[in-house]
């Protein structure tokens, strides 16, 4: 399961407002190789599921990722923070032994 925290839906909804994007788009979450810790998530809308997508819908936000990546991901809350160190969508991933001081690489 993937979860997504109350800051990541507010911020998600007014992306998908201000792109004037249509309801069938979602949140694509998923994960490469790279970055300093060795794997990287990426985080994009879309509106085609694929064969293998594993598909969760939480606190009203649908999120699809692909097998490979489910592996990685299981349990990881999705986050936004508007705050001033920084604003962004993180992952609160209790999978990762090791992340990268900028919080966008992994490692398990």
């Amino acid at each position: 399961m993937l979860f997504v925290a109350d800051s990541a839906k507010s911020k998600i909804s007014e992306l998908i407002d201000k792109q004037s994007l249509s309801s069938s788009h979602f949140v694509r979450v998923s994960v490469t190789s790279g970055g300093c810790s060795g794997l990287s998530y990426t985080l994009d809308f879309d509106d085609e599921e694929k064969e293998k997508d594993q598909i969760f819908e939480d606190n009203g936000v649908k999120v699809v990722t692909d097998l490979r990546s489910l592996l990685y991901l299981v349990n990881t809350t999705l986050e936004f923070s508007g705050g001033l160190n920084g604003s962004g969508f993180s992952f609160n991933n209790p999978n990762a032994s090791r992340t990268c001081g900028c919080g966008e690489s992994f490692s398990v």
